[in-house]
Formats: structure tokens, C-alpha cells, sequence
């Protein structure tokens, strides 16, 4: 069984977890609890748990203190962090670590048994294949083609070392030291089964004339190839894989191209074809993806990211989705442009997102909360975006319906005084902000378009035209200047004339000589 330790400054939660969750039920063994990172190291050096659940923040020597100091001494410890919604720059630093189970409080004995679970699977995987690495030389004659592509399988995956390497090189007849490799990785993209992965690898084997290895590593499809071999039609037979899978299948496919290099720094080399992989992040899924592609990184080295999540917030309160929408169209052109580290990029989507449902009330946050993980696991900047859109216009539209009927009944207020002070020269969208209602004019005008449909100076415009064209109309000896003066223009009847004109097609002294003819 594997050793847990518990580590929270609150004996409540720590006899709350040792005593509801069945520890032994999902292959664990609970060796103690500990008030604080000091308390919990000393434990640690001593009985050497296998996985740590702390929480971030603690006195004498907080959860990241603590993740920090046992990876330099103990790294083969993992972490599963324990946080509020307000310790976000602690979960960022979590991530640095490796730490990738970080549970948001409150959370149930079943999230916490899930991610203890994982953790289990992963050290029996590791165990599995160390175990299976250790048994090679006993492997029969039969099965070293199997060997041996399981060897540059652990060499590539696993930055093999072994003090009897050169005996597997003779073994298999592999030149390690001076072999020149490219490697490259197939990504499915979407929903697949494994029979896709088999097909694609089948296609590639058929058009590749040659390659040294060909497996599966997790959810991707490597190829080995001897760089001596590789042809200028390359990528031509690359794209020729991906259409022809896509014919039969209608999935598409991402690939990944290493430089070429010694076969003995094949993990140099797949760590790099995984970073390319990587990049379609910001690339997009189905291209073709080379270390000269992902240069970006050089030129944004240093550079720090700022948003005023504060700002975006206001506009989500306020119900104006299209605002809410140009700021999120800024934020993600901007973190495409910067392609920061993707874990850095996603720590601030993570932020925004965080500031945003924290606006909704408690079971709405809830909701949305779960949302995030979702949100984490996206492998493209694309889809990040697609959803936090879709939340984002889901709690403005929320937030809308609830201040319509206040906006309604601002804007009748603003309607209301228009008509009072029709006639008075300085009454203008500024003047019943300010002067009468109090509020910010450059939202009072947004509030008044999105309400009526017409801006505020073509409202009070057409309102004070239409009002001439009574005064015209029924008084048949009304001067052009009298016209002005009451309806606000003042001492102005030649801007009046211009105006009138302009909305009419007559000045107002055509315009009463054609009424008087039966206009």
C-alpha cells in the first residue's frame, strides 16, 4: 500500500479526512496528520510517504514551502494541494513544481479518493516499467524485435541510462553513439479509439520507406527515423498519411518534427517533438509542426502579461455583452500574440475566470466552478476561448435581466427631461448626466442606445425637427429665429437652417412656402 500524509493547520478538516475517507479501499495506508509544513518535513524525512495532501496556506512553513524543500530532497513525494477560490499565484507556483492535482475548498471525500487514485496508478505504472526495464536481460530469443523496440521506446521516453548499454547495443546491433535520428509524433485530434491509432501507424509504416521504431506512447504515435534515409519528399509523405487517415476517417492529425540528432539523445529529442506538439495550442490542431516554429519563445522571454480583470468584471455587471465580448476578443489576441509558456497562459485564463464567476451568486459560482477543469485540460487557445465565451456571456446576459428594469427606468427618467427641456440651448447627454441624474455620461449614452436603438444627440434632434415642423405648420407667421429659440438653438438660426435642411432636404423658409402650398 502506499503511504499518505495529511498536512492542514485545521485539526477539523485533518480528523474529518483520516476518519471519512477509506483510506485502505483504494490501495493506501494513512501513516499521519500534521499541523503545518515544519511538522509535516520532519515526518516526511522520517516514514517517507509516498503522497503528501496539504493545504497552501499554513503557518511556519506554508504548502508550496513545503512541495518546494521535499522535491529538492525527496522528489519521487507527490503533492495534492488543498486551496480557497483567493490563492490563485500559490496554484501557479504549485504547477512549476509539477503539481498536478490542485482541489479547490471545499471538496469532497470523492474528489480527494479520485486524485489519491490517480496518484496510485501513476506509481504502479512507474513500478511497471522500471520493473519491466530491470527484467531485459533475461528476455528470450525469441522476442528481441519486441526488445529491442521496447529499448529506444525507454530510451527516447525515458532518457534511458544503464551501465551495460553497450551490451544491448551489440544485442540488438544499434549504433547509439553515432546513429543521426529525426523523430516524429502523430496527435489524433477530437473524439478516437484506439483502432485509429493502430490505422494511422499502418498508413505510416506502408508510405515511410524506412524507420527504426514505430509504437505508441500514451495517445500519440511515434516514428523513429534514420536522418541518412529521410528524403526531401518528407513532409510530402507526411501530408499523404494525414489525407489519406482523414479519407477513411475524418479525423485530422497533428504532427510534430525533431531536429536531427544522436540516437543516445533520443529523449533530448522527443522532449522536443512534445514542445512542438505542444504549440498547436496556439497553432491550432492539423498542421505541421517544426522547432522553428515555436521561435516565438525567445522574443517573449521576460515580458510579463497585465490585464485589469477589475475592468472586465465592471463591463460583466453592467449586461453589455458587447463589451464584454471586444475585451475578451483583447485578452486572448494578446496571450496569442505574447505565447507565453502554455501553463502560464492558462494560470492567467484561470485568473480571469476566477474574477468573473465570483461575480454570480454562490450556487451559480458552483456551477461554473466546475467548468474550470475543462477549462485547464484544453490543448488549444481556440477552445479555451470558445468556452470562457460562453460562460462569460451566460452571467452578462444573467446581470442583464436583472438591471433591466433600473436601466428602463433610468432611461424614461432621461426621456422624461428631454421633453421638459426641449427648448432649453445647453440640454445635451452630458448635461443630464451630470447636471441631473448624476451618473457617468459615456455609460448613461451606451445605456440610452442599447434602451432606445438611437444614440442620444439623434434623439434630441429629431425630436427638436419634428417639434419645428409643428411650429411651421400651424403658425404661418412664425420667423425662422422664433423656430430656434424654442427649440433650443438659440441665438442660431443659421445652424438651426443647416440642421433642418439636412434632416428635411428643405431650409425651414422653403419648407413653410411649400406647406403653404399644399406640401
Amino acid at each position: 500500500m502506499f503511504k499518505v500524509l495529511l498536512v492542514d493547520d485545521e485539526r477539523i478538516i485533518t480528523d474529518g479526512m483520516s476518519k471519512v475517507i477509506q483510506w485502505e479501499s483504494i490501495g493506501t495506508h494513512l501513516i499521519g496528520t500534521a499541523r503545518n509544513g515544519i511538522e509535516a518535513y520532519s515526518i516526511i524525512e522520517q516514514q517517507k510517504p509516498d503522497i503528501v495532501i496539504s493545504d497552501i496556506k499554513m503557518p511556519g512553513m506554508n504548502g508550496i514551502e513545503l512541495v518546494s524543500k521535499v522535491n529538492s530532497n525527496f522528489p519521487k513525494v507527490r503533492f495534492i494541494l488543498l486551496s480557497g477560490f483567493g490563492e490563485f499565484d500559490y496554484a501557479k507556483k504549485a504547477m512549476e513544481y509539477g503539481v498536478k492535482h490542485y482541489l479547490l475548498k471545499p471538496c469532497n471525500e470523492n474528489t480527494i479518493m479520485d486524485a489519491v487514485t490517480d496518484l496510485c496508478n501513476e506509481f504502479k505504472q512507474n513500478q511497471e516499467r522500471e520493473q519491466f526495464v530491470n527484467n531485459m536481460k533475461g528476455t528470450l530469443e525469441a522476442v528481441l524485435p519486441y526488445a529491442k523496440e521496447q529499448l529506444l521506446k525507454e530510451l527516447i521516453t525515458n532518457h534511458y541510462e544503464n551501465k551495460n548499454l553497450d551490451y544491448y547495443q551489440k544485442l540488438f546491433q544499434l549504433e547509439v553513439n553515432t546513429s543521426r535520428v529525426r523523430l516524429l509524433l502523430f496527435q489524433l485530434e477530437g473524439n478516437f479509439q484506439f483502432e485509429h491509432m493502430f490505422a494511422i501507424k499502418n498508413i505510416a509504416e506502408h508510405i515511410f520507406n524506412s524507420y527504426l521504431l514505430s509504437c505508441t506512447v500514451g495517445e500519440t504515435i511515434l516514428f523513429l527515423l534514420n536522418d541518412n534515409h529521410i528524403t526531401a519528399n518528407l513532409h510530402a509523405e507526411i501530408e499523404l498519411i494525414k489525407s489519406t487517415f482523414y479519407q477513411y476517417y475524418q479525423i485530422d492529425t497533428t504532427v510534430a518534427i525533431s531536429e536531427a540528432g544522436n540516437l543516445l539523445n533520443a529523449n533530448k529529442l522527443y522532449k522536443e517533438a512534445l514542445d512542438c506538439l505542444s504549440y498547436r495550442f496556439y497553432l491550432g490542431e492539423g498542421g505541421v509542426i517544426m522547432k522553428k516554429d515555436i521561435a516565438y519563445q525567445s522574443h517573449s522571454d521576460g515580458e510579463e502579461f497585465y490585464y485589469d480583470d477589475q475592468n472586465f468584471c465592471r463591463l460583466v455587471k453592467s449586461g453589455s455583452w458587447d463589451d464584454v465580448k471586444d475585451e475578451l476578443i483583447t485578452f486572448f489576441n494578446r496571450l496569442t500574440e505574447l505565447r507565453l509558456d502554455i501553463n502560464n497562459t492558462k494560470s492567467y485564463v484561470f485568473q480571469l475566470f476566477n474574477s468573473m464567476i465570483r461575480l454570480c451568486e454562490p450556487k451559480e459560482m458552483n456551477t461554473y466552478l466546475t467548468r474550470l477543469s475543462y477549462l485547464l485540460e484544453m490543448d488549444t487557445i481556440q477552445n479555451v476561448e470558445a468556452l470562457f465565451e460562453s460562460v462569460a456571456h451566460a452571467i452578462t446576459t444573467s446581470f442583464y435581466e436583472k438591471n433591466k428594469n433600473k436601466h428602463s427606468a433610468i432611461i424614461n427618467k432621461v426621456i422624461e427631461i428631454i421633453d421638459t427641456h426641449l427648448g432649453t440651448q445647453h440640454l445635451s447627454l452630458h448635461w443630464v448626466a451630470n447636471e441631473m441624474l448624476y451618473m457617468n455620461a459615456d455609460y448613461l449614452g451606451k445605456l440610452f442606445k442599447k434602451e432606445t436603438g438611437e444614440k442620444f444627440s439623434n434623439y434630441l434632434t429629431r425630436l427638436r425637427i419634428e417639434m419645428a415642423i409643428k411650429l411651421i405648420e400651424n403658425e404661418n407667421d412664425v420667423k425662422v429665429f422664433e423656430i430656434a429659440e424654442k427649440i433650443g438653438y438659440g441665438e442660431n438660426p443659421q445652424y438651426f437652417s443647416q440642421v433642418f435642411k439636412k434632416y428635411t432636404g428643405y431650409t425651414p423658409s422653403e419648407y413653410k412656402r411649400e406647406s403653404l402650398q399644399g406640401l
